[in-house]
């Protein structure tokens, strides 16, 4: 059975979750939009696009900083309302340099920093 992105369960906005996760660790590394066009687009080329809500485009990861995710697995969830793409990071995930966006943790009510921009 061919899949169809338009099956997915979009916001209001048209707009999906989109999580991507490193293929060999299994770190989660960021979030971000995704529309119906950015997941065919994702689809056919492989190269992870997401929708940028403040530029109201879409964008390719590593376009412009070369910072590629390259798709190994698209997945969506049970609700189809969120969608897990397994890549191969090239470089840091997060704009502030980091392997992931999820770099500061909640301990005992303070805010720890879990790893620092790369070099």
């Amino acid at each position: 059975m061919a899949f169809d992105p338009a099956t997915l369960k979009y916001n209001d906005a048209g707009l999906i979750p989109a999580i991507a996760q490193d293929a060999e660790s299994g770190e989660v590394l960021m979030m971000a939009w995704m529309n119906a066009e950015s997941v065919a687009r994702t689809l056919e080329s492989g190269k992870v696009t997401y929708w940028s809500r403040s530029r109201q485009s879409f964008w390719v990861k590593g376009e412009s900083s070369g910072h590629v995710q390259e798709m190994v697995d698209f997945r969506y969830d049970c609700d189809e309302d969120c969608i897990l793409v397994l890549v191969n990071q090239t470089g840091p995930a997060c704009h502030t340099n980091r392997r992931s966006c999820f770099y500061r943790a909640v301990r005992d009510g303070e805010i720890v920093e879990l790893m620092s921009p790369m070099a």
